[in-house]
């Protein structure tokens, strides 16, 4: 495993309806792939800072990867205004796009709960995309969202689904039942104790991606 590089750049991408503010954590110099980590729903506190998406940040950084994490529009130092999950879906498609300029890298893209649910739209059908992770991933509805997941029945990309047995937004008979009628390869990790934030099982989640990446890139 490659040592973490320490190196942290901000940036701002053009998006879709403005600049989008982001952080890119260096990766070395043999690099193999880059990553990019999608935060939670803004409207609810969501941004690139949150613990789960700089845990998830670590994990795929400690691979030697560059790491690219981003505020979705009307975010932070964001751009334009939140669209209810789909403008940021074209977010995402931007911010593969400035990684694959970039590092001209083969891409992972990971998401936590919102993010998962708005990226894997665009990074599941991305061929330069190899490999796919969804943290906390929203199979119930929550408040007056809900989210349809009927189009990863075609991803036939490598899956990775994490998720706690205690996540009141991803309960575990929904979550399994999705994963089921996904094509192979796939994998779900549930971690017990866990809740949908990863609250003291933040090692656990990062134990599960850093244990999943040597098997499948």
């Amino acid at each position: 495993m490659a040592t973490q590089p320490a190196s942290i750049r901000s940036l701002f991408i053009e998006g879709p309806v403005g600049k989008l503010e982001a952080l890119l954590n260096a990766g070395t110099e043999q690099a193999t792939h880059a990553a990019l980590v999608c935060h939670p729903h803004p409207i609810y506190g969501g941004t690139l800072h949150n613990k789960v998406v700089f845990h998830a940040m670590k994990a795929l950084n400690r691979f030697g990867y560059p790491v690219l994490r981003f505020n979705f529009r009307g975010t932070g130092l964001s751009q334009g205004t939140h669209d209810r999950g789909d403008g940021e879906v074209d977010d995402v498609r931007t911010a593969l796009d400035w990684l694959d300029g970039e590092f001209h890298l083969p891409l992972i893209f990971a998401g936590f709960s919102f993010g998962a649910a708005v990226g894997l739209r665009a990074g599941c059908p991305d061929a330069r995309v190899k490999a796919v992770i969804g943290l906390g991933l929203p199979v119930a509805a929550i408040d007056d969202r809900t989210y349809d997941f009927e189009f990863l029945e075609t991803c036939e990309k490598p899956k990775l689904f994490v998720s706690g047995d205690r996540d009141q937004f991803g309960p575990r008979p929904n979550l399994e039942r999705v994963v089921a009628s996904l094509p192979e390869p796939k994998k779900l990790a549930i971690i017990p104790g866990a809740d949908h934030f990863f609250e003291g099982r933040l090692r656990e989640m990062r134990d599960a991606i850093e244990a999943w990446i040597p098997h499948v890139l």
